[in-house]
Formats: structure tokens, C-alpha cells, sequence
């Protein structure tokens, strides 16, 4: 790889790490981007044309998985032109290209099933399965207050205020800051499992963190998985579940109560109405499966 290409890259993930992106998209996306300059032939990013995007995508299409054999699945392939997309629209807003290449281009979505959202009667098993301070707080971030899996792991102290209810998310995607409200319930089980359980820790080798693993560290995003696959095992739901399902499922349950779309769009901290709009179509096909 060349000099020029190789600045571009770390450019590339300064700026991802820059807006807010997770530790895991900065790694992922300059990877795909890569992956696609090496295919071109590492070519002057301004002789970039739509023709090298379009051979690019037909070449995953076909190219065996090198560790599993077959083919990649749709949703890899979708990564490396969602990495591409960000990587050219960059390029164009910072003046280092005149013509954008993948501007015009449109690629078929993914197949797959959509994340459903979990019912009411699903989560409330969630909390009953619930043994200790540490996995009811868990549940609270993720589904009470709708934290993505990054800002779960960046939570500090600093950033839950018992009294004024409110958990402040200071990194979220896109360095998209945001406050969110929380129940009295919600913020006194916090409270508890900061003042009850994690105090209880021998030895805190993380003083900042809000959560805290059983050594004493900030809970990653694995571990924060571990809990709720255990608390899936117990009450005999989906281990497929993710926390990101509890995400989904209080911005579907938000909107169902009747809060106002834009109020759900400040509180999951999306950055365009469109992307919260996702949620009415889901209470859309539930009404529909009722009729």
C-alpha cells in the first residue's frame, strides 16, 4: 500500500473516531475501505470512478468466505458500501475530491430478518430473571434509558445524576450528545446498584466507571452480553436477543404509549427523524398481525 493511501486511512480513522463512532466501526470501516483500494489496484483516489465501486461489489458478490467456505453474506458485503459511502462523502465535504463516485450508485438492501422488537410481557420476564443489582442495571441502561452497546461502555459516574433523574450520554454516535430522563424507579435501582453492589468491589482498578465488572474494571460491551445471555437463559427467551433488541424495543414501546416521534428521536439521540421513523413501521406490522 502505498504512502498516500496509507495517511488517507489513518485520516479516515481520526475522523470516525473524531465524531464518536464505536472503537469497533473505526477499526471495521477503514478495513473495508482497504479492502476496496487494494481490489482497484490502489489507484489516485481523484481517478476513482463509479465503475470501480460497481466491479468491487460484483466481486464480493462472488468471493468465497476464506474461513467458513461459501459465499459472504449480504450483510458483510453491505458493510464494505456503507464504509465506502462514508469514506467518499468525507472526502468530498473536505474538499480532497470534486465528484463523489458511489453518489449515484444503489445497491439492493441486505436480506435478513429485522431486529423485532421484544413485548412487554418478554422484558418484564427480563427483569423478573434478574438476581442482582449488576443485571437489573443492565437492563435499565439498555431498555429503561435505550443506551447503545458504546455508550453503555463509556458510562461514568459523572454522567448519572440520582436526583435530577437524568443519565447524560456524553459520546454517542456521531459525538452526538444527549440527556436522557429517567423513571424514579429507574434512577433509584441505580443508584442502588452504584451505592450497594459495585461499592462492594474489593479492588476498583476503573475509579470512573459507572459499571463495573466482577475484577473491578469498566464493563465492555462482552461482558454487558454475558449478562443478558444469561438473563435470556432464565427466563427461556431468544439467545439471539442483543442489546440492541432492548433498544428497539422501548423506542417501539415509547411510541406505542403515544410519545411524540420527535421526543423518541431526542431520547435514543438519532440524529434524523427518518431514522427513528424505522419504529412506527414496526408498530405498523404489529397492529397489522393483531387484525
Amino acid at each position: 500500500m502505498t504512502t498516500e493511501i496509507k495517511k488517507q486511512i489513518k485520516d479516515f480513522r481520526n475522523y470516525l473516531t473524531q465524531l464518536g463512532y464505536s472503537p469497533s466501526t473505526c477499526s471495521m470501516l477503514p478495513v473495508c475501505v482497504s479492502d476496496f483500494l487494494w481490489h482497484a489496484g490502489e489507484p489516485v483516489l481523484a481517478t476513482i470512478s463509479p465503475d470501480h465501486i460497481q466491479h468491487f461489489y460484483e466481486w464480493l458478490e462472488v468471493r468465497p468466505h476464506k474461513k467458513k467456505g461459501g459465499g459472504l453474506s449480504g450483510q458483510y458485503i453491505h458493510h464494505h458500501i456503507y464504509a465506502l459511502r462514508v469514506f467518499f462523502n468525507w472526502l468530498e465535504s473536505s474538499g480532497q475530491i470534486r465528484n463523489n463516485p458511489i453518489s449515484a450508485l444503489r445497491f439492493k438492501a441486505p436480506e435478513g430478518n429485522p431486529r423485532q422488537p421484544l413485548s412487554r410481557e418478554e422484558i418484564r420476564h427480563l427483569f423478573e430473571a434478574a438476581r442482582s443489582l449488576t443485571e437489573k442495571a443492565v437492563l435499565h441502561l439498555f431498555y429503561s434509558c435505550g443506551l447503545r452497546r458504546s455508550e453503555g461502555e463509556a458510562l461514568s459516574i459523572r454522567d448519572v445524576h440520582f436526583k435530577q433523574q437524568l443519565l447524560y450520554v456524553r459520546s454517542g454516535k456521531g459525538a452526538k450528545r444527549r440527556a436522557v430522563p429517567m423513571p424514579e424507579r429507574v434512577s433509584r435501582e441505580l443508584e442502588n446498584y452504584y451505592l450497594r453492589e459495585r461499592s462492594r468491589l474489593v479492588m476498583v482498578q476503573d475509579t470512573e466507571a459507572f459499571m463495573l465488572n466482577r475484577w473491578g474494571r469498566r464493563m465492555s460491551g462482552y461482558s454487558y452480553n454475558q449478562v443478558l445471555k444469561t438473563l435470556l437463559a432464565r427466563s427461556g427467551l431468544d439467545p439471539e436477543i442483543s442489546l440492541h433488541h432492548l433498544r428497539h424495543s422501548i423506542a417501539t414501546h415509547l411510541l406505542a404509549s403515544g410519545l411524540d416521534l420527535e421526543k423518541v428521536r431526542d431520547f435514543l439521540g438519532h440524529r434524523h427523524l427518518e431514522t427513528t421513523q424505522i419504529y412506527t413501521k414496526i408498530n405498523q406490522r404489529q397492529l397489522n398481525s393483531l387484525c
